[in-house]
């Protein structure tokens, strides 16, 4: 009878040290489907973003080594008499755009686009930059002729790919895309360190290992760059 009220004793205590162990493996379960779903998630919409950036690191990195022939295309074209007439109004110092008829003109005669485009306007003449992604543009108009030349200088793919790696000249578009291209990298990473962490225990190399990825920029900053 004693024997049986001590197993009678024993046995809920038993059970109730169960229960934090299987509390802790369901919190264990639960972050570890929710660190994988949003890992593969950022994984897959950042992979191709993160192929260009690694490669483009390298090119860049490289960018005296590798040649680059630039390629000019010059064109040239006449201010209708009425538009020519209409920019006689128009101030002879800004920065303002040209009016919208004579951007109009540029779109259709030159395949230019220059509407909204600030200037660089002299009584002489009017100036539009036309910068893109691995090259140059401009476009100028000759306030007394009328005569119109737009030239486009570009250096080929891997310039265009590593100004787009820099965001220069690239657009408002580009310029949103990288923000959220790294911010999806961040999830990448975060819920990266989360699975280590999870995962840690079974595999003691995962912090050496992680360390080593941290020391090695440290140490080359701190005694190599000066």
């Amino acid at each position: 009878m004693t024997e049986l009220a001590a197993q009678n004793q024993i046995e809920p205590t038993s059970r109730g040290a169960k229960k934090p162990k299987a509390a802790l493996n369901g919190a264990r379960s639960f972050w570890l489907k929710q660190l994988h779903s949003w890992h593969w998630i950022s994984a897959a919409v950042s992979l191709v973003g993160m192929i260009l950036f690694a490669v483009t690191g390298i090119t860049l990195n490289h960018a005296a080594s590798i040649p680059a022939e630039p390629v000019t295309v010059e064109q040239t074209a006449t201010l209708p008499a009425p538009l020519l007439q209409r920019l006689s109004a128009y101030p002879q110092e800004t920065t303002e755009p040209v009016p919208d008829a004579v951007a109009r003109w540029s779109a259709e005669a030159l395949k230019v686009q220059i509407a909204g485009r600030p200037t660089e306007t002299t009584p002489e003449e009017i100036y539009v930059a036309l910068p893109i992604p691995g090259g140059d543009g401009w476009l100028t108009i000759d306030r007394a002729t009328g005569e119109a030349v737009h030239e486009k200088t570009t250096r080929g793919w891997i310039a265009y790919l590593n100004d787009l790696h820099k965001g220069r000249n690239a657009g408002t578009v580009w310029f949103w895309f990288i923000d959220v291209f790294a911010v999806a990298c961040v999830i990448f990473a975060v819920t990266g360190l989360g699975l280590m962490w999870l995962h840690a225990r079974g595999r003691p190399s995962t912090w050496p290992l992680a360390a080593l990825g941290l020391l090695i920029p440290v140490v080359i900053a701190l005694i190599f760059i000066h």
